[in-house]
């Protein structure tokens, strides 16, 4: 509990001081130094089958997501964060749980200090959890489904650091190399497995700890008249051990606008990170979803 209080009061914090400056007295030809924008959706989706001949089984779904930018520029000086955090459940007639479709909260924040036009010296933070327990299901002798708990809550979590140089032509395109960076993954002790089974951590650990190159990018663009693509990815090699296993996460986002509050989402995440899981891992989800712009 005191984790989740100290990353909720750190997030907090950042966005009190965001608005903190903005909305501090300022002469006339100041221009405004921060810059923040936001978006809520919620995607529902519900079938129901009775005396269908064709199969199907009654479900009901529903997903909701944040992706929120708030970004500083004064002078020389740059700080760019992005927060993005969904959470999704389904509920089948035959299953006697209702199982996740999504839970993630994602934190990046980069700080910059101009070089030239395009290039500044940079910072980056990232830091990545979930929100809620994970299970893995199965049945026990009887055909009754079961579960056991695998994942909660910082269990695990990623935090990853270090020193570098950004390239940013614009806010929507952009990218950091930090060939000195920090990667610590937290996991609950007690979960710890033999041979570094859990998510690399040693078996009685808490923390693993890494050193290597990350490459961090991002770049949105319209590609047709009210639809906007974003492609986020980040790469990690750890110098400590197997450099050649490099860690992948792309991240995919297509908004398809219909009006002022409906769209259609497709969302496209694949991972590749052998300490948790030794192939790629996917996640897709597609829906018309209602959103709220902040």
């Amino acid at each position: 509990m005191r984790t989740k209080a100290l990353c909720l009061l750190l997030l907090l914090g950042a966005v009190g001081l965001r608005a903190q400056d903005t909305t501090a007295v300022k002469p006339a030809d100041t221009i405004k130094a921060w810059t923040s924008k936001g978006n809520f959706s919620f995607l529902f989706n519900q079938s129901t089958f009775d005396n269908w001949v064709a199969g199907g089984e009654n479900n009901i779904s529903g997903n909701a997501g944040v992706n929120y930018d708030f970004n500083y520029k004064k002078g020389v000086w740059s700080w760019d964060n992005k927060v993005i955090a969904s959470y999704g459940l389904v509920k089948t007639r035959t299953s006697s749980f209702a199982k996740k479709t999504d839970d993630r909260f994602e934190y990046n924040s980069l700080l910059g200090k101009q070089i030239t036009d395009v290039w500044n010296y940079s910072f980056f933070l990232n830091f990545k959890t979930q929100f809620t327990k994970g299970y893995k299901y199965d049945k026990d002798e009887n055909g009754v489904e079961i579960r056991t708990e695998y994942t909660d809550f910082m269990s695990p979590g990623y935090l990853s650091f270090g020193p570098g140089i950004a390239w940013k032509k614009r806010d929507d395109f952009k990218f950091n190399l930090s060939p000195a960076a920090s990667k610590l993954t937290f996991v609950d002790a007690g979960r710890t497995l033999p041979n570094e089974e859990y998510f690399g951590v040693k078996e009685g650990k808490s923390v693993r700890y890494e050193l290597g190159a990350n490459f961090s990018g991002m770049y949105k663009f319209v590609l047709l008249a009210n639809v906007q693509v974003e492609n986020i990815l980040n790469l990690y090699s750890n110098y400590l051990e197997d450099p050649q296993n490099v860690d992948l996460d792309y991240q995919l986002n297509v908004v398809l606008k219909v009006n002022k509050w409906l769209t259609t989402n497709i969302m496209f995440q694949t991972i590749y990170d052998d300490n948790a899981f030794r192939g790629f891992q996917i996640r897709q989800v597609f829906g018309v979803a209602v959103n709220y712009g902040f």
